[in-house]
């Protein structure tokens, strides 16, 4: 079977300064991938690149066989993007807000469908007819993991999934990932978090300086460095880069 995403030498520039510098990773159908390392490493704009909002300056990506500079609309249909900062219409109840969503991706055939995989991706019980301005930042990651999920994207990319949230919050989190990924969905990440990435994910690429300094399963990079975790992989990797 293909690689669900394939980056090749990829760069991206602004004027003289380069963001990200001939990275090249691929991630397996069915995989949740991450993409780990300090805030400014390139993470952010190499998942945009991914996504189609920012142009690639030199390499090449394929999303499902399709190449994001020469068949970005394919490319849109095969994915789903949750930034960071996302948010939802805080005057709308969390129902409201899916049917809102549901109405850009759904037919007239599939639309109660897509509804009700996004009614039990979120699981809010009764709090799903409130409106989402009485959320807690917990309700509002699961009620866009939901919108992001439920229209069925071959590969699902996030950024930063659980910024802000508790222990409790993330950790719920991380087990509606797992689920939505044992699914069927292919699940690239990005986060700094290296113990969170080290407990969800199959594989994980590392970096730094927008390089691509590693790639591997948590256990190979932890036995290769004689680690303990990621995150003293990462510490010896970057002194050895």
């Amino acid at each position: 079977m293909d690689d669900a995403l394939v980056l090749k030498d990829v760069c991206k520039t602004y004027g003289d300064r380069e963001a990200v510098r001939d990275v090249s990773f691929s991630v397996r159908p069915g995989e949740i991938f991450g993409l780990i390392g300090p805030n400014g490493a390139g993470k952010s704009t190499t998942l945009r690149m991914i996504c189609t909002i920012l142009r690639v300056t030199a390499g090449t990506i394929t999303v499902c066989g399709h190449d994001v500079m020469k068949e970005g609309e394919e490319v849109r249909r095969c994915i789903s993007y949750l930034p960071e900062d996302a948010g939802a219409y805080k005057e709308l109840t969390g129902r409201a807000y899916l049917k809102f969503m549901a109405r850009f991706f759904a037919s007239e055939q599939n639309f109660d469908r897509m509804m009700e995989t996004g009614l039990r991706i979120a699981d809010l019980g009764d709090r799903i007819d409130s409106k989402v301005s009485t959320y807690s930042k917990g309700m509002m990651r699961r009620l866009l993991i939901a919108r992001a999920i439920m229209p069925e994207p071959k590969l699902a990319v996030m950024d930063e999934i659980t910024s802000g949230l508790d222990v409790m919050n993330a950790y719920e989190i991380r087990e509606l990932v797992r689920k939505v990924a044992a699914e069927g969905v292919t699940v690239l990440i990005s986060s700094h978090n290296m113990f969170e990435v080290e407990s969800l994910c199959n594989r994980v690429g590392m970096i730094d300086e927008g390089r691509l300094i590693l790639c591997g399963t948590p256990a190979e990079l932890k036995e290769q460095f004689g680690a303990q975790n990621l995150e003293q992989v990462f510490i010896k990797a970057v002194k050895e880069a």
